[in-house]
């Protein structure tokens, strides 16, 4: 007889390992998800019903019993609040979750092949993950696959898909390649792309738009205020009432019309 565990025996995340404690051996599984969630960050940076986990197990039931931890690179869920607690989470549980899967779970292939294009790719479809990505840049010939794979979940099978950035509707966003500078690294990384399949900056270039922005904004306002005082020193006013009406020093009006 098969015994199941009940919902209310079932652990917390508080008493659960956050992960399976096997160390990464290649630095890109930690920085091109990390990339992913600071994009994401800044364009959904208003929403707070997602969450972006980053080298963190996920705890599920299939067949109503408890599976081992299942440690992604990176996950994407939506549906769920995107902090949970003060501490953040320290796992992903999903019957602390609502029952919520990821939506899309990667894994980026390492010198030590650890069996992402069978095992993990069959407990992805237990756990009911619509989106299947596997980044191989510097292995894809050694497994004989290619080097970006996206996989949708389709009556219980993963089927590939083609047309690479892929887009996503489910999740609103696409997923790609394309070559950026991220921790001062000029490589190829993985983007997310809107529907017309641009790439979504880098948080840098964003930041950088945005001080260019604001830069051009404060030429506008300056050369705004520059007419005005002009145009009301011509119609006679003094300094003191055009300060008064610009919200300005007079030494401010001074500078202006020298």
């Amino acid at each position: 007889m098969v015994k199941f565990e009940s919902l209310s025996r079932l652990p917390t995340s508080q008493e659960l390992p956050c992960s399976d404690d096997t160390p990464v051996d290649n630095e890109l599984q930690n920085l091109v998800p990390n990339l992913l969630l600071s994009i994401l960050s800044f364009i959904w940076q208003e929403r707070q019903d997602w969450f972006l986990g980053v080298d963190m197990g996920i705890y599920y039931l299939y067949e109503n019993k408890r599976q081992p931890v299942l440690v992604p690179d990176g996950f994407l869920s939506i549906g769920v609040p995107r902090r949970s607690g003060e501490s953040g989470r320290l796992s992903y549980v999903l019957w602390e979750e609502n029952n919520i899967q990821p939506i899309l779970a990667i894994e980026i292939i390492s010198k030590k092949y650890n069996n992402e294009y069978e095992d993990k790719k069959e407990r992805y479809a237990q756990l009911g993950v619509l989106y299947y990505l596997i980044y191989n840049p510097n292995y894809w010939q050694r497994d004989e696959h290619h080097p970006l794979e996206l996989y949708r979940l389709e009556q219980g099978e993963y089927i590939l898909q083609t047309g690479e950035p892929y887009w996503m509707p489910e999740v609103g966003l696409g997923i790609g390649r394309g070559i950026g500078t991220y921790v001062a690294w000029t490589r190829e990384w993985l983007f997310w792309y809107d529907e017309q399949g641009k790439a979504y900056p880098l948080p840098e270039e964003l930041i950088e738009q945005e001080r260019q922005r604001a830069e051009r904004a404060e030429r506008a306002l300056q050369q705004q205020q520059q007419q005005t005082v002009t145009r009301l020193f011509s119609l006679g006013l003094t300094l003191e009432q055009i300060a008064t009406a610009c919200s300005l020093s007079v030494e401010e009006i001074r500078a202006i019309l020298e």
